[in-house]
This record gives structure tokens, C-alpha cells and sequence, in this order.
């Protein structure tokens, strides 16, 4: 079965906004990798600052390989040029891997 990641953000309040537009400003970035089954970026609603960013993949070969390719290139670890980057709008970052062991859908 497929594998999950979900990356854990931290993210200010001041900087939610920021964080979703560069996520929109990306979009169709990770749809055609190899391996690349779906994507959310989950909004906190209350109590917390942290933001989910939700990935799914048919296998964690396909995941590394997106993580050293394309991912890694929209990051700017792909190459030198370019100019100075961003600051990142996250004050911190979590990776967390699970192997989905069941599922279901509508009928």
C-alpha cells in the first residue's frame, strides 16, 4: 500500500498568509512526479499554529526521488543563481512517515 508524509510547520500567526501563497504559487509542482498520489495543506482552525502538509505516495522510492529532484530544486538546493531566497515563513519543521495499512471510500 501507499506511504504517507506529513510535514509538521510551525508557523506565526503573521506569517500564515505568506506560507499559503507560496504553497498556491506552487501549485501542479508535485502532481506530475512519479509516484505522487495526493496533496493538502491543512489551516489550523484553533488552539495551535501549526500547519499540515499532507503527501501521499505509492511508494518511499518515489518520495526520495521527488525529494532529491524537483523538491529539492523549488527549495533552492538544486544549483547555485538565482539570488537570495525568501525567508522561510515556518519557524520549524517535523517530518512524519506512516504506511497507510487500510483505507476506504465512499460507496
Amino acid at each position: 500500500m501507499s506511504i504517507v508524509k506529513i510535514n509538521v510547520l510551525t508557523v506565526p500567526e503573521e506569517q500564515r498568509e505568506t506560507l499559503e501563497k507560496r504553497f498556491a504559487s506552487r501549485a501542479g509542482s508535485v502532481e506530475g512526479s512519479d509516484g505522487f498520489e495526493w496533496f493538502e495543506l491543512l489551516r489550523p482552525v484553533e488552539g495551535t499554529d501549526t500547519y499540515l502538509v499532507y503527501t501521499r505516495w505509492r511508494d518511499e522510492e518515489s518520495f526520495q526521488a521527488w525529494m532529491e529532484g524537483s523538491m529539492k530544486a523549488s527549495h533552492g538546493g538544486g544549483g547555485e543563481g538565482g539570488g537570495e531566497r525568501p525567508r522561510p515563513a515556518a519557524s520549524g519543521s517535523t517530518l512524519w512517515s506512516f504506511e497507510v495499512v487500510q483505507q476506504a471510500a465512499p460507496k
